[in-house]
């Protein structure tokens, strides 16, 4: 049912969706860039709905409480503590919070904006990178070109531990991907 709304509400704003998920990834980090706009929650999320991608996005773990949690949990929010860790001794980086939860789900596809911020950064966050390597399964580059109204996943990076070699791939395919507001959008300058 979801997956016939969320298709036919992306029909009605012009958008297509490119069924170009791979099948056989079951567990993945799925990035989400260019991030320029808040519409680009709106048009991924009703993207993964259609292609039917059990995607789980991470948000800040005081988001997750009554009420928010009736709206951000069934959309796929995950909390993640980002209190500074000298406040709490013991308490898991933000890699290793992520990398969890790929030992709990069997499925499941963890949506990270690697810029940050909806501003032009001139490094992303490589967390992203670290928290795929850290629990062996791929990075999906999750995409909304603007330009032609298509939302869908491109290339699927299994990182070699490499990081320069790999967040080069990444750069590469993101280079071509105009945002909304292309101004905001940056790649990492250090692997551009």
């Amino acid at each position: 049912m979801m997956k016939r709304v969320a298709a036919w509400l992306m029909s009605l704003s012009g958008w297509s969706v490119n069924m170009n998920y791979p099948p056989e990834v079951r567990r993945c980090v799925m990035t989400a860039a260019p991030h320029t706009s808040n519409w680009d929650f709106w048009y991924a999320r009703l993207a993964f709905f259609v292609m039917g991608v059990p995607v789980r996005f991470t948000i800040k773990k005081l988001w997750m409480h009554f009420p928010l949690s009736l709206v951000i949990g069934p959309l796929g929010g995950i909390p993640i503590d980002r209190r500074p860790r000298e406040d709490q001794p013991g308490r898991p980086s933000y890699v290793d919070q992520i990398a969890g939860y790929f030992r709990q789900y069997q499925q499941i596809a963890v949506l990270v904006t690697p810029e940050g911020t909806r501003t032009a950064r001139k490094q992303w966050k490589t967390g992203f990178y670290y928290a795929a390597l850290q629990a062996g399964v791929p990075v999906c580059l999750g995409y909304l070109d603007y330009r032609k109204k298509e939302a869908g996943v491109g290339l699927v990076i299994y990182p070699t531990g490499d990081i320069a070699a790999d967040m080069r791939q990444i750069m590469d395919f993101y280079r071509k991907i105009p945002g909304k507001f292309p101004k905001k959008f940056s790649l990492d300058e250090r692997y551009a």
